[in-house]
């Protein structure tokens, strides 16, 4: 299915060392489970491998983004991942990299042609994004195409 790169040094802060990570961002994906079943995360030169059965696509590109908006992890496997109803892992949703100056209604205004549009982009995301006004430079989500 794919490896997916992410930026290390931002993010959430988990873990210190790496032999607390693998259980720590299983901890994290479960805490807010956005739809992978027997979810389990293995933390290895920050890679998040993750297993499970994912209710859709869009569960998936969930977990990643979860795992990889965490501090140290640069990469997120999820060859392990497969999908209950058998439904493709790609969608029509695009990941964007937040840039510096970036609000959400700026990135709904560029994608949709509505700045006000931007709470589909939380609701997307809701998983990594807590708090409407609080995203980072580097911080990866998801636009969804179809509102």
């Amino acid at each position: 299915m794919g490896l997916f790169d992410f930026v290390s040094d931002i993010g959430k802060k988990l873990f210190n060392k790496e032999e607390d990570a693998s259980k720590a961002v299983t901890e994290h994906l479960a805490e807010d489970n956005p739809g992978v079943e027997d979810v389990q995360v293995t933390v290895e030169n920050g890679t998040a491998k993750i297993s499970g059965v994912a209710s859709s696509a869009a569960a998936i590109e969930k977990a990643v983004l979860m795992a990889g908006n965490i501090a140290g992890i640069t990469n997120v496997n999820i060859d392990e991942v497969r999908i209950a109803n058998g439904e493709q892992v790609a969608n029509d949703d695009e990941f964007y990299v937040i840039q510096k100056g970036d609000t959400l209604w700026k990135i709904a205004d560029k994608a949709y042609g509505n700045g006000a549009k931007y709470t589909a982009i939380v609701d997307a995301n809701k998983e990594v994004i807590k708090d409407a006004d609080k995203i980072f430079p580097g911080q990866k989500i998801r636009i969804p195409k179809s509102l």
